[in-house]
Protein backbone atom coordinates (compact mmCIF):
# COMPACT_ATOMS: atom_id res chain seq x y z
CA UNK A 1 0.00 0.00 0.00
CA UNK A 2 2.54 2.41 1.09
CA UNK A 3 4.77 1.29 -2.71
CA UNK A 4 1.28 2.58 -4.05
CA UNK A 5 0.73 5.66 -2.51
CA UNK A 6 4.61 6.72 -3.03
CA UNK A 7 4.06 5.53 -7.19
CA UNK A 8 0.83 7.44 -6.97
CA UNK A 9 2.30 10.82 -5.36
CA UNK A 10 5.55 10.55 -8.17
CA UNK A 11 2.91 10.38 -11.04
CA UNK A 12 1.35 12.70 -9.40
CA UNK A 13 4.13 15.15 -9.52
CA UNK A 14 5.50 14.06 -12.68
CA UNK A 15 1.83 15.48 -14.15
CA UNK A 16 2.25 18.72 -12.44
CA UNK A 17 5.97 19.72 -13.54
CA UNK A 18 4.41 17.89 -17.04
CA UNK A 19 1.69 20.73 -16.74
CA UNK A 20 3.89 23.56 -16.03
CA UNK A 21 6.29 23.04 -18.61
CA UNK A 22 3.48 22.94 -21.18
CA UNK A 23 2.23 26.04 -20.13
CA UNK A 24 5.62 27.91 -19.64
CA UNK A 25 6.37 26.91 -23.07
CA UNK A 26 2.94 27.30 -24.48
CA UNK A 27 3.30 31.21 -23.47
CA UNK A 28 7.04 31.26 -24.86
CA UNK A 29 5.55 29.76 -28.08
CA UNK A 30 2.62 32.54 -28.33
CA UNK A 31 5.72 35.41 -27.56
CA UNK A 32 7.14 34.32 -30.54
CA UNK A 33 3.60 34.28 -32.92
CA UNK A 34 2.76 37.98 -31.66
CA UNK A 35 6.23 38.75 -32.90
CA UNK A 36 6.02 37.37 -36.25
CA UNK A 37 2.84 38.48 -36.58
CA UNK A 38 3.82 41.81 -35.54
CA UNK A 39 6.78 41.97 -37.76
CA UNK A 40 4.59 40.57 -40.63
CA UNK A 41 2.19 43.64 -40.30
CA UNK A 42 4.60 46.06 -39.97
CA UNK A 43 6.17 44.98 -43.37
CA UNK A 44 2.95 45.34 -45.61
CA UNK A 45 2.25 48.76 -44.15
CA UNK A 46 2.60 51.24 -46.98
CA UNK A 47 3.33 54.40 -44.92
CA UNK A 48 6.22 56.05 -45.52
CA UNK A 49 7.26 57.13 -42.09
CA UNK A 50 6.96 52.97 -41.52
CA UNK A 51 9.04 52.39 -43.93
CA UNK A 52 11.70 54.25 -42.92
CA UNK A 53 11.74 53.00 -39.54
CA UNK A 54 11.07 49.25 -39.75
CA UNK A 55 14.60 48.76 -38.48
CA UNK A 56 13.58 50.69 -35.48
CA UNK A 57 10.30 48.41 -35.19
CA UNK A 58 12.33 45.29 -35.67
CA UNK A 59 14.63 46.60 -32.75
CA UNK A 60 11.90 47.10 -30.47
CA UNK A 61 9.68 44.06 -31.54
CA UNK A 62 12.64 41.82 -30.46
CA UNK A 63 13.68 44.19 -27.42
CA UNK A 64 10.32 43.26 -26.24
CA UNK A 65 10.04 39.52 -26.94
CA UNK A 66 13.52 38.86 -25.02
CA UNK A 67 12.47 40.53 -21.95
CA UNK A 68 8.76 39.28 -21.83
CA UNK A 69 10.51 36.16 -21.73
CA UNK A 70 13.00 36.64 -19.13
CA UNK A 71 10.07 38.55 -17.37
CA UNK A 72 7.61 35.91 -17.13
CA UNK A 73 10.21 33.05 -16.93
CA UNK A 74 10.77 35.18 -13.43
CA UNK A 75 7.26 35.31 -12.42
CA UNK A 76 6.34 31.85 -13.18
CA UNK A 77 8.70 30.39 -11.67
CA UNK A 78 9.14 33.06 -8.78
CA UNK A 79 7.46 30.08 -6.17
CA UNK A 80 9.58 27.59 -7.71
CA UNK A 81 12.19 25.76 -5.16
CA UNK A 82 14.81 25.28 -8.15
CA UNK A 83 14.35 28.88 -8.63
CA UNK A 84 16.07 29.88 -5.41
CA UNK A 85 18.33 26.78 -4.95
CA UNK A 86 22.03 27.21 -4.54
CA UNK A 87 23.63 26.22 -8.11
CA UNK A 88 27.22 27.75 -6.93
CA UNK A 89 29.00 29.81 -4.46
CA UNK A 90 31.43 32.71 -4.23
CA UNK A 91 32.71 33.20 -0.91
CA UNK A 92 29.66 33.21 1.22
CA UNK A 93 27.28 34.82 -1.15
CA UNK A 94 24.53 31.62 -2.75
CA UNK A 95 24.32 32.06 -6.49
CA UNK A 96 20.77 30.87 -7.66
CA UNK A 97 19.10 30.60 -10.87
CA UNK A 98 17.18 33.65 -9.91
CA UNK A 99 19.66 36.05 -9.58
CA UNK A 100 21.52 34.75 -12.82
CA UNK A 101 18.58 35.73 -14.66
CA UNK A 102 18.51 39.09 -13.25
CA UNK A 103 22.24 39.49 -13.38
CA UNK A 104 21.73 38.79 -17.20
CA UNK A 105 18.99 40.97 -17.58
CA UNK A 106 20.18 43.85 -15.87
CA UNK A 107 23.48 43.67 -18.49
CA UNK A 108 21.48 42.62 -21.52
CA UNK A 109 19.02 45.80 -20.77
CA UNK A 110 22.02 48.16 -20.39
CA UNK A 111 23.59 46.47 -23.64
CA UNK A 112 20.78 47.13 -25.37
CA UNK A 113 19.61 50.77 -23.98
CA UNK A 114 23.00 51.80 -24.71
CA UNK A 115 22.76 50.72 -28.72
CA UNK A 116 19.33 52.31 -29.28
CA UNK A 117 20.31 55.58 -27.38
CA UNK A 118 23.45 55.58 -29.77
CA UNK A 119 21.63 54.60 -32.98
CA UNK A 120 18.15 56.35 -32.39
CA UNK A 121 18.63 59.44 -30.16
CA UNK A 122 22.02 60.51 -29.94
CA UNK A 123 22.26 61.21 -33.71
CA UNK A 124 19.61 64.00 -33.58
CA UNK A 125 21.92 65.83 -30.36
CA UNK A 126 25.01 65.44 -33.26
CA UNK A 127 22.39 66.74 -36.21
CA UNK A 128 21.88 69.61 -34.25
CA UNK A 129 24.94 70.95 -33.07
CA UNK A 130 26.81 69.52 -36.43
CA UNK A 131 29.32 67.44 -34.68
CA UNK A 132 32.01 65.44 -36.92
CA UNK A 133 31.66 61.68 -37.37
CA UNK A 134 34.43 60.88 -35.22
CA UNK A 135 33.16 63.24 -32.40
CA UNK A 136 29.96 61.26 -32.56
CA UNK A 137 31.95 57.71 -32.25
CA UNK A 138 33.88 59.13 -29.88
CA UNK A 139 30.35 59.91 -27.26
CA UNK A 140 29.12 56.69 -28.43
CA UNK A 141 32.07 54.72 -27.01
CA UNK A 142 31.68 56.69 -23.92
CA UNK A 143 28.33 56.65 -23.28
CA UNK A 144 28.18 52.71 -23.83
CA UNK A 145 31.51 51.99 -21.30
CA UNK A 146 29.89 53.84 -18.83
CA UNK A 147 26.40 52.09 -18.93
CA UNK A 148 28.10 49.25 -18.97
CA UNK A 149 30.29 49.39 -16.04
CA UNK A 150 27.36 51.01 -14.12
CA UNK A 151 24.96 47.99 -15.35
CA UNK A 152 27.78 45.72 -14.23
CA UNK A 153 28.20 46.91 -10.48
CA UNK A 154 24.47 46.28 -10.27
CA UNK A 155 24.08 43.27 -11.53
CA UNK A 156 26.75 42.27 -8.68
CA UNK A 157 25.14 44.20 -6.09
CA UNK A 158 21.63 42.01 -6.87
CA UNK A 159 23.56 39.42 -6.96
CA UNK A 160 24.90 39.57 -3.42
CA UNK A 161 28.32 40.41 -4.57
CA UNK A 162 30.14 43.26 -1.45
CA UNK A 163 32.10 45.14 -3.92
CA UNK A 164 34.71 45.72 -0.61
CA UNK A 165 35.45 42.35 -1.20
CA UNK A 166 36.55 42.44 -4.64
CA UNK A 167 39.41 44.88 -4.06
CA UNK A 168 42.09 41.63 -3.65
CA UNK A 169 40.46 40.27 -6.77
CA UNK A 170 41.47 43.38 -8.28
CA UNK A 171 44.55 43.66 -6.81
CA UNK A 172 45.21 40.54 -8.23
CA UNK A 173 44.16 41.56 -11.70
CA UNK A 174 46.56 44.36 -11.64
CA UNK A 175 49.27 41.78 -11.16
CA UNK A 176 48.20 39.83 -13.61
CA UNK A 177 48.19 43.30 -15.81
CA UNK A 178 51.54 43.81 -15.03
CA UNK A 179 52.78 40.59 -15.81
CA UNK A 180 50.96 38.53 -18.64
CA UNK A 181 48.39 41.08 -20.02
CA UNK A 182 50.33 44.53 -21.01
CA UNK A 183 49.86 43.86 -24.40
CA UNK A 184 46.00 43.83 -23.51
CA UNK A 185 46.45 47.20 -21.09
CA UNK A 186 48.50 48.52 -23.17
CA UNK A 187 46.15 48.68 -26.33
CA UNK A 188 43.32 49.43 -24.02
CA UNK A 189 44.87 52.72 -22.94
CA UNK A 190 45.73 53.54 -26.30
CA UNK A 191 42.15 53.26 -26.73
CA UNK A 192 40.74 55.79 -24.80
CA UNK A 193 43.93 58.30 -25.63
CA UNK A 194 42.89 58.22 -29.17
CA UNK A 195 38.98 58.96 -28.47
CA UNK A 196 40.00 61.82 -26.35
CA UNK A 197 43.01 63.23 -28.01
CA UNK A 198 41.98 61.97 -30.93
CA UNK A 199 44.99 61.76 -33.59
CA UNK A 200 43.07 59.64 -35.44
CA UNK A 201 39.18 59.54 -35.68
CA UNK A 202 36.41 57.50 -37.54
CA UNK A 203 36.32 58.94 -41.11
CA UNK A 204 39.93 59.60 -41.22
CA UNK A 205 42.18 58.58 -44.61
CA UNK A 206 45.36 56.99 -43.38
CA UNK A 207 48.35 55.01 -44.18
CA UNK A 208 49.88 52.72 -42.24
CA UNK A 209 52.76 51.08 -43.90
CA UNK A 210 52.17 51.94 -47.12
CA UNK A 211 48.44 50.77 -47.23
CA UNK A 212 45.79 53.34 -47.80
CA UNK A 213 42.59 53.00 -45.69
CA UNK A 214 40.08 55.09 -43.52
CA UNK A 215 39.04 54.72 -40.15
CA UNK A 216 36.11 52.91 -39.88
CA UNK A 217 36.07 51.82 -36.01
CA UNK A 218 38.52 52.21 -32.76
CA UNK A 219 37.61 49.02 -30.77
CA UNK A 220 39.19 48.95 -26.79
CA UNK A 221 41.87 46.55 -28.12
CA UNK A 222 42.24 47.37 -32.11
CA UNK A 223 41.30 50.11 -34.85
CA UNK A 224 39.63 48.48 -37.77
CA UNK A 225 40.82 49.92 -41.34
CA UNK A 226 39.04 49.54 -44.42
CA UNK A 227 41.27 49.74 -47.48
CA UNK A 228 40.49 51.55 -50.82
CA UNK A 229 40.41 47.48 -51.81
CA UNK A 230 37.98 47.22 -49.80
CA UNK A 231 39.79 44.90 -47.49
CA UNK A 232 39.61 44.88 -43.46
CA UNK A 233 42.96 45.37 -41.07
CA UNK A 234 43.14 45.04 -37.68
CA UNK A 235 45.83 47.37 -35.89
CA UNK A 236 46.45 47.49 -32.15
CA UNK A 237 45.41 50.69 -30.82
CA UNK A 238 49.02 51.44 -29.58
CA UNK A 239 50.84 51.11 -32.86
CA UNK A 240 49.27 54.85 -32.88
CA UNK A 241 50.87 56.03 -30.01
CA UNK A 242 54.29 54.44 -31.01
CA UNK A 243 54.34 54.56 -35.03
CA UNK A 244 54.32 56.97 -37.57
CA UNK A 245 50.91 57.12 -39.37
CA UNK A 246 49.89 59.70 -42.11
CA UNK A 247 46.54 60.91 -41.40
CA UNK A 248 45.48 62.91 -44.24
CA UNK A 249 42.20 64.06 -42.89
CA UNK A 250 43.85 65.57 -39.66
CA UNK A 251 43.20 68.41 -39.60
CA UNK A 252 42.24 70.34 -42.90
CA UNK A 253 41.03 68.04 -45.73
CA UNK A 254 43.17 69.94 -48.95
CA UNK A 255 45.78 67.92 -50.31
CA UNK A 256 48.35 69.05 -53.03
CA UNK A 257 48.62 66.61 -55.71
CA UNK A 258 51.96 66.04 -57.69
CA UNK A 259 52.05 64.37 -61.11
CA UNK A 260 55.44 64.11 -62.75
CA UNK A 261 55.99 64.38 -66.36
CA UNK A 262 58.61 64.31 -68.86
CA UNK A 263 59.17 65.40 -72.46
CA UNK A 264 61.74 65.18 -74.82
CA UNK A 265 64.79 67.32 -75.54
CA UNK A 266 64.55 70.13 -78.07
CA UNK A 267 60.82 70.26 -76.65
CA UNK A 268 59.42 73.92 -76.31
CA UNK A 269 59.09 74.26 -72.25
CA UNK A 270 57.05 77.27 -72.25
CA UNK A 271 54.43 75.55 -74.38
CA UNK A 272 54.68 72.08 -72.24
CA UNK A 273 53.66 74.65 -69.00
CA UNK A 274 50.39 76.27 -70.76
CA UNK A 275 49.45 72.87 -71.81
CA UNK A 276 49.67 71.28 -68.26
CA UNK A 277 48.00 74.66 -67.25
CA UNK A 278 45.32 74.48 -69.62
CA UNK A 279 44.85 70.17 -68.57
CA UNK A 280 44.31 71.29 -64.55
CA UNK A 281 41.99 74.21 -65.83
CA UNK A 282 39.59 72.20 -67.72
CA UNK A 283 40.03 68.92 -65.20
CA UNK A 284 38.88 71.76 -62.28
CA UNK A 285 35.85 72.73 -64.97
CA UNK A 286 34.58 68.98 -64.74
CA UNK A 287 35.69 68.07 -61.44
CA UNK A 288 34.76 70.41 -58.76
CA UNK A 289 37.73 68.41 -56.33
CA UNK A 290 40.33 70.76 -57.72
CA UNK A 291 40.73 73.90 -56.07
CA UNK A 292 41.74 77.59 -57.81
CA UNK A 293 43.12 78.58 -54.75
CA UNK A 294 46.01 77.73 -54.93
CA UNK A 295 46.02 78.44 -58.39
CA UNK A 296 47.61 74.94 -59.93
CA UNK A 297 51.49 75.36 -60.68
CA UNK A 298 53.99 74.21 -62.87
CA UNK A 299 57.35 72.90 -61.91
CA UNK A 300 60.16 72.42 -64.23
CA UNK A 301 62.11 70.47 -61.84
CA UNK A 302 65.40 69.09 -63.92
CA UNK A 303 66.90 67.77 -66.90
CA UNK A 304 66.70 63.81 -67.03
CA UNK A 305 69.27 61.35 -68.38
CA UNK A 306 66.33 61.49 -71.42
CA UNK A 307 63.89 64.05 -70.31
CA UNK A 308 63.24 67.22 -69.57
CA UNK A 309 61.03 66.68 -66.32
CA UNK A 310 58.23 68.50 -64.93
CA UNK A 311 55.80 68.73 -62.12
CA UNK A 312 52.10 69.77 -62.73
CA UNK A 313 51.26 70.35 -58.91
CA UNK A 314 47.31 71.17 -57.90
CA UNK A 315 45.49 71.17 -54.72
CA UNK A 316 42.01 69.11 -53.92
CA UNK A 317 39.80 69.76 -51.61
CA UNK A 318 39.27 65.89 -50.95
CA UNK A 319 42.69 63.40 -50.16
CA UNK A 320 39.59 60.57 -50.99
CA UNK A 321 39.80 61.47 -54.48
CA UNK A 322 43.42 61.52 -54.73
CA UNK A 323 43.87 58.62 -57.06
CA UNK A 324 40.40 59.40 -59.30
CA UNK A 325 42.10 62.90 -59.95
CA UNK A 326 45.87 61.44 -60.38
CA UNK A 327 44.11 59.51 -62.87
CA UNK A 328 41.91 61.33 -64.74
CA UNK A 329 44.54 64.01 -65.33
CA UNK A 330 46.86 61.68 -66.68
CA UNK A 331 44.46 61.08 -69.15
CA UNK A 332 43.83 64.29 -69.97
CA UNK A 333 47.59 65.37 -70.45
CA UNK A 334 49.02 62.23 -72.69
CA UNK A 335 46.28 63.02 -74.75
CA UNK A 336 46.76 66.73 -75.22
CA UNK A 337 50.63 65.87 -75.46
CA UNK A 338 49.71 63.56 -78.45
CA UNK A 339 47.63 66.23 -80.18
CA UNK A 340 50.40 68.69 -79.96
CA UNK A 341 53.05 66.07 -81.32
CA UNK A 342 55.04 66.42 -78.03
CA UNK A 343 57.25 63.23 -77.43
CA UNK A 344 57.22 61.27 -74.14
CA UNK A 345 61.00 59.82 -73.82
CA UNK A 346 61.92 56.73 -72.37
CA UNK A 347 65.10 55.28 -71.23
CA UNK A 348 67.22 53.86 -74.50
CA UNK A 349 70.87 52.53 -75.67
CA UNK A 350 72.62 52.96 -78.42
CA UNK A 351 74.76 50.58 -79.81
CA UNK A 352 78.02 50.90 -82.11
CA UNK A 353 79.87 48.63 -83.83
CA UNK A 354 83.72 50.15 -84.87
CA UNK A 355 86.03 47.64 -87.21
CA UNK A 356 89.89 47.77 -86.78
CA UNK A 357 93.20 46.90 -88.27
CA UNK A 358 93.29 43.19 -87.38
CA UNK A 359 89.59 42.42 -88.40
CA UNK A 360 88.33 41.89 -85.36
CA UNK A 361 85.10 44.57 -83.96
CA UNK A 362 84.74 46.45 -80.79
CA UNK A 363 81.31 47.62 -78.91
CA UNK A 364 80.62 50.26 -77.25
CA UNK A 365 77.15 51.78 -75.60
Amino acid sequence: MLLMNNLFRDFHISLEWIKVAAIYIAVVCLLFILRWVTMHFIKRLNSKDVVQNIQAFRVLVNWVTTYGILVFTLIYFSKSKWMFSKVASLGKVEISFFLIIVAILIVSFANRLSKVVTKYLLPKAYDRYQLDRGVQFTFNRIFHYCIMIIAFVISLTTVGIDLSALTVFAGVIGVGIGFGMQNIASNFISGIILLFERPIKVGDRVIVNDIIGDIEKINMRATIIRTIDNEHIIVPNSYFLEEHVVNRSYSDPTMRLRIPIGVAYGTDVEKVRDLLLQVAAEEASEAKVILSNPEPFVNFSGFGESSLDFELFVWISNANQIITTKSNINFRINRVLEQHAIEIPFPQRDLHIKSVADGTFKAWK
